[in-house]
């Protein structure tokens, strides 16, 4: 609410000047075009403004070369000297060393130095537009978004004709969620400048916040007709890529972006997500290890790695990746259940027990974190516990055929039949497969109801002729039926072979999935 307040004043307090602004252009100074560098002004944009505005000041070697420390290309750098020479008489580029210091420093991101230098000349020059400016994307950078805001804001006040002000409070209103404020604050940029890149860029996030996908992809070219050398446009492209369903043409703009800038961590980890989406996981494997190698720290690519190899069955080297993830990171709270499955995989049970407990705690309305819980319970014997976790699970998610599936397993270990077959038929209803027909028909058996049984093994026969299984299982029924009769006759009391009954009653047991149980790895968000 503050942010959009301020946005509506702001936007109130400049409109006058916004329709006058390209009357008013003055030519760009030395102190100027340094703080526009510090603050992330792309080359070709200030290459334009030098261009259209020209500069009052005779560059030279000293200039040239603060520039280049600050990231300035050599295209800026002959713009500058071409414009340079059209001047008559003009004084030298004049410019404080703590400016061409905070620029450099920004450079290379060190953003907390640069921070210092910029108030420092603050203190002094606090009617500064471009110092403003300047100090508000180090503070961005930083993710201080409060501050970042109120500099770009009281860098509008001062100069309401800078279309960057407004794409760079566009993108901050894109953190925030507020996809209206970043459409209205891009196109207000793109009002003032439209051949602006940048803008052109943020309209393109607002579009995507707000689900208009096939727009954001249509502004991003738009910025790209512009600057095609971005690869934050390609990597953006990504982004809303994936999230329409493209996935191949993700692929490819993150492959582009790469092309472009090699060295962006953020960029191989989305790709390797994406690879991933494709069930291209060797593939995703590399991008993630050159993501590692990159930012070794990172903790996210850890965790997308961990669970690549944890869906490539590549179980060793997932805990490996896991467990140094959480050693280098105590306080990360993704992972746990992907180390679980690993772990469990491994026949590690109790180990996974102990992860599966974390990841509960961390997310205690996870319907499949207390259903692969209630498994690995079951598979140590701790029915009872099993069936708690289980009955949790189902609370969570009704509609989860497999969490019913394992509470009438538990139920039926505790020998509660009546509430095993419940769950049973519950399990069927929402997947009426074979397997779980096959299931109800052992605990029909346990409760002597044969010819219920009999009818269930008759069904998933049926769905499934190929699965010898169930018809070894159907004969031995009818062969035990057929036994069962003769025998009543001599005596009505004789009971069905107990050796019958536990052959099918077992059966389930035998065949859980345990081994591997089904669970869900959860991936970061892209970067």
């Amino acid at each position: 609410m503050r942010k959009l307040l301020l946005s509506l004043l702001l936007g109130a307090a400049i409109a006058p000047q916004v329709f006058a602004a390209p009357m008013q252009a003055k030519p760009i100074g030395s102190s100027e075009l340094m703080a526009w560098l510090a603050g992330g002004v792309s080359d070709t944009r200030l290459g334009r403004l030098v261009k259209e505005r020209g500069i009052n000041f005779k560059t030279d070697d000293q200039y040239s070369k603060a520039l280049r420390a600050a990231g300035a290309d050599a295209a800026l750098i002959q713009i500058l000297h071409d414009a340079s020479a059209k001047l008559g008489s003009a004084q030298k580029a004049d410019f404080p060393t703590a400016l061409a210091k905070a620029a450099q420093l920004s450079r290379n991101k060190h953003y907390e130095q640069a921070e210092h230098e910029l108030r420092e000349l603050l203190l002094s020059n606090s009617q500064d537009a471009a110092l403003h400016f300047a100090l508000a994307t180090v503070l961005r950078q930083q993710e201080q978004w409060d501050g970042a805001f109120d500099e770009f804001t009281q860098s509008a006040r001062l100069m309401p004709s800078f279309p960057e002000t407004h794409s760079r409070l566009a993108y901050l209103f894109y953190r925030s969620d507020d996809s209206d404020n970043v459409i209205a604050e891009a196109r207000t940029a793109l009002s003032m400048d439209p051949h602006n890149a940048e803008a052109y860029r943020y309209l393109g996030l607002g579009l995507f916040a707000g689900g208009q996908y096939n727009a954001a992809l249509h502004a991003f070219e738009e910025s790209l007709e512009y600057e095609p050398d971005n690869p934050d446009t390609y990597y953006d492209m990504g982004i809303t890529l994936r999230d329409k369903g493209d996935l191949h043409a993700a692929v490819a703009a993150y492959r582009h972006a790469l092309r472009l800038n090699p060295q962006s961590w953020e960029t191989h980890s989305n790709l390797g997500i994406v690879l991933h989406d494709e069930r291209r996981v060797d593939e995703a494997i590399v991008e993630y290890r050159e993501a590692k190698r990159l930012a070794p720290n990172e903790a996210s690519v850890r965790n997308n790695l961990g669970n690549t190899f944890c869906d490539k069955g590549d179980y060793d080297s997932a805990i490996t990746e896991f467990r140094e993830l959480f050693r280098m990171n105590p306080g990360w709270e993704s992972g746990h259940s992907c180390l679980a499955r690993a772990l469990m995989a491994k026949r590690d049970y109790e180990s996974a027990i102990a992860e599966l407990h974390l990841a509960i705690l961390q997310n205690p309305t996870g319907s499949t974190e207390h259903r692969v819980l209630g498994q690995a319970l079951l598979l140590v014997g701790k029915n009872e516990d099993a069936a708690r976790e289980l009955r949790v699970a189902v609370s969570l998610n009704p509609d989860s055929a497999l969490a019913h599936h394992y509470l009438g397993t538990a139920l039926f270990d505790l020998q509660q039949f009546d509430a095993a077959e419940k769950e049973f038929r519950e399990a069927l209803r929402l997947e009426p497969t074979a397997d779980h027909h096959y299931d109800l028909a052992a605990c029909l058996v346990s409760m002597n109801r044969y010819e219920d049984a009999l009818a269930e093994l008759e069904v998933a026969s049926h769905l499934e002729p190929t699965q010898n299984l169930f018809r070894a299982r159907k004969e031995e029924r009818v062969n035990s039926n057929r036994n069962s009769t003769q025998l009543t006759r001599r005596s009505t009391r004789q009971p069905v072979s107990a050796a019958t009954s536990r052959k099918i009653t077992r059966a389930p047991m035998n065949r859980r999935p345990f081994a591997s149980p089904a669970t869900t790895c959860f991936k970061s968000e892209l970067t």
